[in-house]
């Protein structure tokens, strides 16, 4: 399913780029239905993984000062952003250059493996 998306979300992006929020709202509808359904491998995400822990960490916190924390996040979300990073939606020189190197397999399973880590959250008193 992620290939569709892609597909879809590349070629809307090649030929209408003045729809570029039009365009990933439509891919963001696909991610958060049935894409959801065939989430990534989170055992195969450790492997990709050792791109991204650089920045982000094995635990997904941020270990620089601009880098966010992304353990716990939804899977959704994740594969929604780096898709967008992937496409040139969203901007950012350091993700740009790791996410073009990416397969959208690559980009489900480490979505898979930081979505994965449980969190606690404690609510200020």
């Amino acid at each position: 399913m992620i290939k569709k998306l892609t597909r879809h979300v590349r070629a809307e992006w090649s030929t209408c780029r003045g729809l570029q929020g039009v365009t990933l709202g439509l891919a963001a509808l696909v991610v958060t239905s049935s894409f959801a359904q065939a989430a990534g491998d989170s055992i195969a995400g450790r492997k990709v993984m050792t791109q991204c822990q650089v920045c982000h960490g094995k635990d997904g916190i941020g270990k620089l000062s601009y880098t966010p924390n992304i353990s716990g996040q939804k899977y959704e979300y994740l594969v929604h952003s780096l898709m967008a990073y992937k496409i040139g939606q969203r901007k950012s020189q350091m993700m740009s250059s790791v996410v073009k190197n990416l397969s959208d397999e690559d980009i489900a399973n480490v979505a898979a493996y930081y979505a994965a880590i449980k969190i606690t959250v404690e609510v200020p008193q």
